[in-house]
């Protein structure tokens, strides 16, 4: 496989932890009652959504180490999740600083892991359970692809939720990032 394929995911982790930054300082100044207020979102608050997305991150990277290619970023202590906490558990990370500490060092690791990536992985067979316990099984690829869309949709509803609050986060597209 082409190496190009997998800069297109280094890439994309490389904007992800660019916009994450940028998402967590533009709530940075609202404070914990405007960024845990109830907005109707599907996840409620813009807090909410920040830790759902996450929690997700770190289900599907413990997919991804749980495949036998290994990668050192992908190990267990960053990849836990608090005892009976899974991703939708909104409550799971309730203080602002732990929660945007979290973010930062998981996007750290998110890009040492395809850091250390060999192009043969993403055609290697992914095999997996869902969350409803369904087995699965695809190329690595597709949810890899699934993995940063997911991100981007979850941040595309906290740039939602910010200007209801009155704060315009700017320029979100991928290509500012070029």
């Amino acid at each position: 496989m082409d190496a190009t394929f997998l800069d297109n995911y280094r890439f994309l982790a490389r904007y992800n932890r660019w916009m994450n930054q940028r998402l967590y300082a533009a709530c940075e100044p609202l404070g914990d009652a405007e960024r845990q207020r109830q907005r109707g979102a599907f996840f409620g608050s813009i807090h909410h959504t920040l830790t759902h997305l996450l929690l997700a991150d770190r289900l599907w990277l413990q997919r991804f180490a749980s495949q036998p290619t290994r990668f050192a970023a992908l190990d267990a202590a960053v990849l836990a999740l608090p005892p009976g906490v899974d991703y939708v558990s909104v409550d799971a990370c309730p203080d602002w600083n732990e929660l945007r500490q979290a973010r930062d060092a998981l996007d750290q690791r998110i890009e040492s892991w395809l850091a250390e990536m060999t192009p043969d992985f993403l055609t290697s067979t992914m095999v997996y359970a869902n969350t409803k316990g369904v087995q699965r099984a695809h190329p690595a690829w597709q949810a890899m692809t699934h993995f940063f869309n997911h991100q981007t949709h979850h941040r595309g509803q906290t740039t939602t939720l910010l200007m209801q609050a009155g704060v315009d986060v700017g320029v979100t597209d991928l290509v500012a990032l070029l």
